[in-house]
């Protein structure tokens, strides 16, 4: 997968979140967008997913030498991100194989393997809205890196996770990153750490 800017820009009435801004990421990294609070870094996210459209600028996607549509990236990206929602009134295990018949799993992977890297066996038949804020972050992030998808999006991944939570992040990203095109968006070294490259979005602004 190759995602490539070219002299992009977004703007909400007349403010301008970033600007100029070209850019190529690719399959073999994993990339951070960095930034404090309320500079952008969601909103660039957004527009690499296709789900906020560019307000300048060109944005084209590669996958497997072959151009991608805007219309038709959602096949193949997955996000996990605070502001996206769960249908709580499901278990864990309805809700899992739900979302695994719009976006297949890994190969391997079924609900149960899930629900048990997960580490929440003892709740899977519990419905989701009695989750803890962080028990629901990591149903969160099990949409995104169970999902067979070459493009992976984390918006502040480690929102509401403890110490363990954090632990079973960083497995995550070891265990089923390798191959895809990742790219987090955070203000927190811990989130992105390992990401081999770094986008400053301050570095974009008009």
């Amino acid at each position: 997968m190759k995602i490539t800017l070219t002299d992009a820009g977004k703007r909400f009435n007349r403010d301008w979140i970033f600007r100029h801004l070209s850019y190529e990421f690719t399959t073999g990294f994993s990339y951070a967008i960095t930034g404090p609070n309320g500079s952008g870094k969601s909103t660039l996210l957004q527009v690499l997913a296709a789900s906020v459209a560019a307000s300048e600028g060109r944005l084209s996607y590669l996958l497997d030498d072959r151009a991608v549509s805007d219309d038709q990236i959602y096949r193949h990206v997955s996000i996990a991100a605070p502001y996206l929602e769960v249908i709580e009134e499901m278990t864990l295990a309805e809700f899992l194989a739900f979302h695994g018949r719009f976006k297949p799993f890994l190969p391997g992977m079924d609900v149960p393997t899930i629900i048990h890297s997960l580490q929440l066996e003892k709740s899977a038949h519990k419905q989701i809205r009695y989750y803890s804020s962080g028990m629901k972050q990591r149903v969160k992030l099990a949409q995104a890196f169970f999902s067979d998808t070459p493009l992976m999006l984390l918006d502040e991944p480690c929102t509401n996770l403890d110490a363990e939570g954090i632990a079973l992040y960083t497995s995550l990203v070891r265990d089923y990153g390798q191959g895809r095109l990742i790219i987090v968006s955070s203000n927190d070294l811990q989130e992105y750490a390992y990401c081999e490259k770094r986008l400053n979005i301050l570095d974009f602004k008009k």
